[in-house]
């Protein structure tokens, strides 16, 4: 498995590229209707609550595969090669998100407001992995489930910008604002310290999935995992005592089930990760059993140049909405939107397509240039 790309995790990374792009279409064409975190299911539609949901599917499982894909770098390199390699990547994620991704979001230069999104997230979770490496596979596990586990029990625990520890506590649990000076704010978007223990433990899950793949039991094992994390999910969820905030019994049952499926992405709770990647092994499983199949290989294009095809279509986006929107003008309040939902899964369906192409070249060259080193960074 070293030295090659594993198409079923491609396929599956694909995929979550793909339903962000849904939502990112929601955020583009859809702002007139604002959904909260978690969704709030007095005011939200089921539609627009499941169009939501599905991409909360998306950081968890990638988050996890930049992990898992971190130990097959690791199985070709030293430690202290993959931990430099981290850092430098890390590094680079962080500078991509407050220049590139981040002017694609706001088209503001200079900006006022930094956003510090799932890319920012994405470069601390991997400088952090560079450290947490050098740890024995017991303690990284053990590192990841308390993080993951335990970080609800810290929820109670907020500062004040006065606090000293204000900023590094917002970068890590508490989503906030921070002043930086002149006018010029940061928003902690993706506060970073359960996304940490996710990244940990797709690491140490690595030998792990390398040795099921040689055994031929991959999809039975995968599914398994899949249903126990789901199961969990379920049982801590009903017990209503842990891990997220209460759901509650409402007088139709749709409604009941959108509130003990609303969960909290910032940060992600327990509940929201045990949901998110329990999903996310069960649909490894079927990749991992449809990987010769024309429609997964398909799919697994846009996994296999995530980072070209997260910023093209953030610009394709904004530049499609600043070009709408001067020829036609605001329609639903200050902003231009669709008519409905159908129209959103369209627009979404219909952009995978143009954006499909630049994405396969551009993995087709990465590929054919291993001897550019920058190119890794993508």
């Amino acid at each position: 498995m070293t030295g090659r790309r594993v198409g079923s995790i491609d396929a599956l990374r694909g995929l979550v590229m793909l339903l962000m792009l849904v939502d990112h279409v929601r955020e583009t064409v859809y702002l007139h209707a604002q959904v909260g975190d978690p969704v709030d299911v007095m005011t939200t539609p089921p539609g627009l609550f499941l169009t939501r949901s599905l991409s909360h599917i998306c950081a968890p499982v990638f988050i996890a595969l930049t992990g898992l894909g971190a130990w097959f770098h690791g199985s070709s390199h030293t430690r202290r090669e993959t931990s430099m390699f981290l850092l430098e990547r890390g590094a680079f994620l962080v500078l991509l998100e407050l220049t590139v991704v981040g002017f694609a979001w706001t088209a503001e230069f200079p900006p006022s407001r930094f956003f510090l999104q799932v890319i920012w997230c994405i470069g601390i979770c991997m400088i952090a992995l560079a450290g947490l490496l050098h740890l024995s596979r017991p303690w990284q596990l053990a590192v990841g489930l308390l993080l993951v586990a335990g970080h609800n029990l810290l929820d109670g625990v907020v500062l004040s910008g006065e606090s000293p520890f204000f900023v590094p506590w917002a970068i890590l649990h508490q989503r906030d604002i921070i002043e930086l000076g002149a006018g010029v704010t940061a928003r902690t978007s993706y506060p970073v310290l359960p996304w940490i223990g996710v990244i940990v433990l797709g690491f140490a899950t690595g030998p792990w999935f390398a040795r099921i793949r040689s055994e031929g039991t991959t999809v039975r094992r995968l599914l398994t995992l899949g249903a126990a994390l789901l199961a969990g999910f379920v049982a801590i969820r009903w017990l209503n005592v842990y891990g997220d905030a209460p759901w509650f019994v409402a007088p139709d049952a749709l409604t009941t089930l959108m509130s003990f499926l609303s969960l909290t992405k910032y940060p992600p709770s327990l509940l929201f990760l045990l949901a998110t990647l329990g999903a996310g092994a069960v649909l490894l499983a079927l990749f991992e059993a449809t990987e010769d199949r024309r429609i997964t290989a398909a799919i697994a294009t846009f996994g296999a140049a995530p980072m070209f095809f997260y910023v093209l279509h953030l610009y394709v986006l904004k530049a499609g909405y600043l070009v709408a929107y001067a020829l036609y003008g605001p329609n639903q309040g200050e902003y231009l939107s669709v008519p409905n939902l159908g129209a959103l899964w369209l627009l979404a369906a219909a952009l995978s397509v143009p954006l499909y192409f630049p994405t396969r070249g551009f993995a087709r060259w990465k590929r054919r240039r291993r001897d550019l080193a920058w190119l890794r960074y993508f």
